[in-house]
């Protein structure tokens, strides 16, 4: 494979100060000593600000090496969650987001206090943090180093520390808007840099025709049969949403985005941008995958997967980088894969930071200033960071590759959440009470599946009998059983508890408020777009 040349370094080190300089930028900005001005960005974002960053700051490393990976595996069903995501920033933008901006809220926990109790604010607050090291921090800095083991020779844990150091600083120097003005320029880098890796590999294929005859059907597929251990249709249809529904729509990693918005129109507008956007990974980033792995076929294989004495399919797009790609062009894309890494992590970082800052820290010290808390935030960001690498050893002993480990992980976390938020804004009979007995539900049942798989994993064989199954029972199947028994539990606690008061529903409930229709255009785009979608099922099957 060609190494990175002088060029290609001096490229990488251009794109880097260019980000450190919107970084600094937004430092000396008026107003980013406050809260409002740092962990939401003065709330005056426009649309195509927002929905830039919900697409970049989504699309990080673990994507660019994951989703690469599933397609070079053979699981090109894997971009059915890029596609569906697609139609799930469409319910935030026309079912969440009224009631979000309505309510006036700056984090998630903050809603569900407004909507329940303090309990159900202090839980989410908890768990959101916990779930960023688990789901974020640490796949994103595993991907990164992939990335740096791979296009740079950098030792895997030396990468993992230049990246938490580089970004830890880029985060705590500038806040929200540094972060959605430089995921703004990213998306650019990302999109063409990908689009370049896609057409140079298929061309030194000869061509998509020639390509086709090296792979199988799996690789250019999004659907799988019922009997499918890791993707069945069903799962894709009925359980992957549950996890796109609290991602998209409840987590305040993406959300935050959308409470930085000059108002719900320019809100709104964003979730349908970034949700054209989400139609493009599956040809961008999964189809490179599946180009790696033809390039790996027939007598005289024109690259290798080959790490350690095996294949490792999550290096799939560093290689097909390295190997199609000219002096120059190489360097973007190399520091467009850095800095997807950098806007995932700098994302995460300030929506941790905001949580334990405005939902933990302020409610035990209600006098502190905006200074303050500003500071607050930043020191949370580096126990963060501490955490998120503490955690990536484990994630070698969870079932799959990159990005179903994410994907994995947040199946037996999401789904009592998404069902709080849910129901919670369809029906205002549902209570604390019931939101309480949910959310606890959720959280035995997730944590005793997590530990079983780690567990199971571990032993030779497996364990066998019924903690057997249930440890290697599909992630999606049980995303979708946990969402139903935590939506039981919801419903029938509520309804056999007292009726919630009328300012815990008051305007942030379908039946106490309206969604509002004011632009016939966005309704046109919208349609448009849930047709897209469809094609795409009907091409890919």
């Amino acid at each position: 494979m060609n190494a990175i040349t002088t060029i290609d370094w001096i490229i990488i080190l251009l794109y880097f100060l260019l980000v450190f300089g919107v970084a600094f930028w937004s430092f000396r900005r008026k107003g980013e000593n406050d809260t409002d001005g740092y962990f939401l960005g003065g709330k005056n974002l426009h649309w195509f600000v927002i929905g830039a960053s919900l697409f970049a700051s989504n699309i990080g490393s673990e994507h660019l090496i994951g989703l690469a990976g599933q397609g070079a595996k053979g699981d090109f069903v894997a971009g059915q969650f890029e596609l569906l995501a697609s139609l799930i920033l469409l319910l935030l933008g026309w079912i969440f987001v009224p009631f979000y901006m309505r309510s006036g809220i700056s984090t998630m926990p903050e809603f569900l206090e407004k909507r329940y109790s303090a309990w159900s604010r202090s839980y989410l607050s908890w768990v959101s943090i916990v779930a960023y090291v688990l789901t974020k921090i640490s796949v994103t800095i595993a991907a990164g180093a992939i990335v740096f083991t791979a296009l740079l020779g950098i030792d895997f844990w030396l990468g993992a520390l230049i990246i938490v150091t580089a970004t830890g600083i880029y985060t705590i120097i500038g806040g929200l808007k540094a972060v959605a003005y430089t995921d703004l320029l990213q998306m650019f880098i990302l999109i063409g840099g990908a689009i370049a890796v896609t057409l140079f590999g298929i061309g030194e294929l000869g061509g998509w025709a020639a390509m086709t005859e090296k792979i199988t059907p799996d690789h250019l597929s999004l659907w799988r049969d019922l009997s499918d251990s890791n993707y069945p249709w069903a799962g894709i249809l009925f359980g992957a949403p549950i996890l796109g529904i609290w991602y998209w729509c409840t987590d305040q990693f993406i959300v935050q985005r959308v409470l930085a918005a000059k108002n719900t129109d320019h809100a709104r507008k964003a979730t349908i941008f970034a949700g054209y956007l989400k139609l493009l990974p599956i040809f961008i980033f999964v189809l490179p995958g599946v180009v790696a792995y033809a390039m790996t076929q027939g007598p005289d294989p024109q690259l290798s997967l080959m790490v350690d004495g095996a294949v490792d399919y999550d290096y799939a797009l560093p290689a097909l980088t390295l190997q199609v790609l000219p002096v120059g062009l190489k360097g973007i894309v190399v520091a467009g894969l850095l800095a997807a890494l950098m806007s995932s992590l700098s994302s995460v970082f300030n929506s941790s930071s905001t949580i334990f800052t405005l939902d933990i820290y302020k409610k035990m010290n209600k006098d502190a200033t905006e200074q303050h808390l500003v500071s607050v935030g930043r020191i949370a960001t580096v126990i963060l960071v501490v955490l998120g690498v503490l955690w990536i050893p484990l994630l070698k002993v969870i079932e799959g590759g990159l990005f179903q480990q994410l994907q994995a992980i947040q199946a037996y976390i999401s789904p009592p959440i998404a069902a709080v938020f849910l129901l919670g804004i369809l029906n205002k009979r549902i209570n604390a009470t019931g939101a309480k007995y949910a959310l606890l539900t959720g959280a035995v049942l997730g944590t005793l599946r997590l530990v079983l798989e780690i567990v199971n994993n571990s032993t030779e064989n497996g364990m066998g009998g019924f903690l057997g199954a249930f440890a290697s029972f599909n992630f999606l199947y049980f995303a979708l059983l946990l969402f139903v028994i935590c939506s039981l539990v919801l419903i029938v606690v509520s309804l056999n508890s007292q009726e919630p008061s009328p300012e815990k529903t008051a305007g942030i409930t379908l039946a106490d408020g309206s969604i509002e229709v004011n632009n016939k255009m966005n309704v046109v785009l919208s349609v448009i777009l849930v047709v897209l979608v469809f094609v795409l099922w009907f091409i890919f099957q």
